[in-house]
């Protein structure tokens, strides 16, 4: 099977940074759009950042310009370097893959679509 793990979080100050890692492993022969969520208790879950399979990225108007999404595909790992963070960052952020090909070794290959890590709590303090 897959996991994707995520990691980085923590407690930081307002203005400081941080860098979320979410790593991918099993047997996996790819990975297609990842993408970044956060979820605020009593709010709508909010996707801040997505990279494609080629690099392509994109960013909620609300960290444009603070957050940057980058991939080492070769090592399946995504990252989110965030800067300049602010208190109403606070939340739970999950790392998405919207489809990874892996290898079963009594089923073959196989997709996950949709698959989610468990989260990492980041929480900025003012």
């Amino acid at each position: 099977q897959v996991q994707l793990v995520e990691s980085g979080g923590g407690l930081v100050q307002a203005g400081g940074s941080l860098r979320l890692s979410c790593a991918a492993s099993g047997s996996i022969l790819s990975i297609d759009t990842i993408t970044w969520y956060r979820r605020v208790p009593g709010k709508t879950r909010e996707q801040v950042a997505t990279i494609t399979s080629g690099g392509s990225t994109n960013y909620a108007a609300s960290v444009k310009g603070r957050f940057t999404i980058s991939r080492d595909s070769a090592k399946k790992v995504t990252y989110l370097q965030m800067s300049s963070l602010k208190p109403e960052d606070t939340g739970v952020y999950y790392c998405t893959a919207d489809r990874i090909l892996f290898t079963d070794p009594t089923m073959g290959t196989r997709q996950a679509i949709d698959y989610w890590g468990q989260g990492t709590q980041v929480t900025v303090s003012s």
